[in-house]
Order: structure tokens, then sequence, then C-alpha cells
């Protein structure tokens, strides 16, 4: 038996077919410069934040339109980057003053990203304005910023039929009844093993993602990096491996490029339901496995389609029992 064996194959050009029911995203997050040292070396004020990772992502499944702030002092090549994959940046505002800032490295387990400096720079003053024309996007992805200024976002825009959020544990700990609250808007909430433990205030996995199933969303996924991850919908709960890797180059910006791919999926079909959660879980563990390859957006900005395709297959092998 394959349990992914009654899914479709990725194929690229429902992409385009007029009667695909395909839904806009717009995502809402930080958009910074990361300098980053691994077991494989070092990289100096490279493309991070939670949009870019999630936008480069998502764009090899649907139009995706991004709100983020960032200085004048952003390189150019880098807009350049999004628009060439289609990214809209009518929301990306441009404002005198420094670009958000982010350093750290990992050590040779790269289970943990250690922080060396963090500079808001810009990003502190950030107010999310959602253009006209972004207002009435059907599927909207939170990215971890302040949970505030996340729900200023849903106050702004017009019945989306798909919201996704996501979340860290800082703001779990200092802004815990404003994550609260923000459940209660959204669709599907996305947290590593640590958060979702975190927020359901246990050590118990599977009881952290019945308990914060029970805060409000329709679904929650629980992300274990090389283990895979884990949905709970409903009294339902459905396990995927993660895909099979031996050499990982830089994790960071995997949990927002496994958010592109799941939401991608679920905004290319438009079709939000809990079947297809499943579905979107196996592209989500796609994207990040391709994101881990490479620092910052390199590997996942030059991904043909057929390679995605690939790793479905892999996918379809991998549950054959």
């Amino acid at each position: 038996m394959n349990v992914l064996s009654s899914m479709p194959a990725f194929d690229p050009a429902s992409k385009h077919d007029k009667e695909c029911p395909e839904m806009e995203i717009l995502v809402v997050g930080s958009v910074g410069l990361d300098s980053i040292t691994t077991p494989h070396g070092k990289r100096e004020e490279v493309v991070g934040g939670s949009a870019s990772h999630f936008a480069m992502s998502a764009s090899y499944f649907a139009p995706v339109n991004m709100v983020a702030v960032v200085g004048k002092d952003f390189p150019e090549e880098t807009h350049q980057l999004f628009r060439r994959h289609k990214i809209d940046l009518e929301g990306l505002q441009i404002v005198e003053g420094r670009t958000f800032r982010w350093s750290g490295y990992y050590n040779i387990d790269y289970h943990k990203a250690y922080t060396l400096e963090t500079q808001l720079n810009v990003f502190s003053d950030f107010k999310p304005v959602i253009p006209d024309r972004y207002q009435t996007a059907e599927c909207i992805f939170l990215g971890n910023i302040d949970p505030v200024l996340q729900l200023q976002v849903l106050d702004q825009v017009k019945e989306p039929k798909l919201v996704v959020g996501d979340t860290m544990n800082f703001w779990i700990e200092s802004k815990r009844d404003e994550v609260i609250a923000l459940m209660k808007r959204v669709d599907v909430m996305l947290l590593n093993d640590q958060e979702a433990r975190d927020l359901g205030e246990t050590h118990d996995m599977i009881r952290a993602g019945r308990r914060v199933l029970g805060m409000g969303p329709r679904a929650v996924v629980i992300k274990k990096g090389e283990h895979g991850a884990v949905l709970f919908h409903g009294d339902e709960i459905f396990i995927a491996p993660a895909y099979p890797y031996s050499k990982v180059v830089d994790p960071t910006g995997a949990g927002d490029s496994f958010a592109g791919g799941f939401v991608g999926h679920l905004a290319r079909t438009g079709d939000p339901t809990a079947r297809n959660f499943r579905q979107a879980i196996i592209y989500g563990s796609i994207m990040g496995s391709f994101n881990i390859e490479d620092f910052s957006l390199y590997r996942i900005s030059q991904l043909a389609e057929s390679e995605i395709a690939t790793r479905y297959d892999a996918f379809r092998e991998l549950t054959r029992f």
C-alpha cells in the first residue's frame, strides 16, 4: 500500500489551467539580511526573513503578494529576483534606514540556531499596510511576526478562504494572550514541536497538538524537522516523514519554505480541505528539503518544477508498505 498513491502528482500545467480555482497568496512577514555560519561555511548579508523564504517557495505553486519592510540599503538584485518569480512587491515598503539583520551559527548537529546579533532597524517600526488590491486575497500566510501585527493584518482583509499562521517561542512567552487570540482567527496553525509544547503547556506532543487545536484553528501542523510533520484535524492525526537528506548546508528558513509548499499547494488547487492538508504537508516537506541544501535562497530560487515532481515520486516510494 502507498499512502500517497491516490494523490495526483505535481503538475506545473495546472497553475495555468483556466478551470483551476487557483487562489492568490498574501504573505506578511520579515525580509532581511542574514549572516550565517555553518559547518559548510559562512555567508555575509544574504537574503533572509520569513516572507522571503515563504514567498520563494510558494511562488512555484501560485501567485504571491508580499507585505514587508526593508531599508534603502536592501539589494536591488533581490527585488529583481522576487519579480522574476512573479512575487508582487506593491506591499513591500522601502523606507529610510537599514534593513533588518540577523547573524547566527549552527553546530554540526544543526538542531539549533544560535543567535549572535539581531538588528531590528526599520523592522522595529513596521506597520503592515495591505494594499487595496491585496485585501481580497483568498489565501493568507502570517509569518512569525508580532501577533498584534498579525491581528492587524486580519482586520484589513476581506473574507479569505484560508488563513495560515506561524509564530515563535518568543511571542508565545511574551504575548501569549495575543497568540491565543490569533488562534481563534486562523484556519491552520504551523508550529515546531517545542512551540507546540510551550503553547499547549505539556511535554507530550500529541496532547499539545490537541490542546492547540482546541484553541480555535481548524487544523494544526507540528513540524519536527528531520522527523517529519504531524497534522491534527478534528479527531484525526496524520503523520508524514521528512524527505531523507544526507547533506544539510543551511537550515535557516526551512520552516518558512515548508509553509510555502504547504500553503502554495492549497492555493494552487483551491481546495483547503482536510484531505488536501495531507498532500500539502508532503509538498511542504519537499520545499523545506530543497531550502536546506544551500545558503539563503540560492537553491530554492533555482528549482526546476521537474525536481519537485521527482521528490514527490520519491515520497510515494518512501511510504509504500
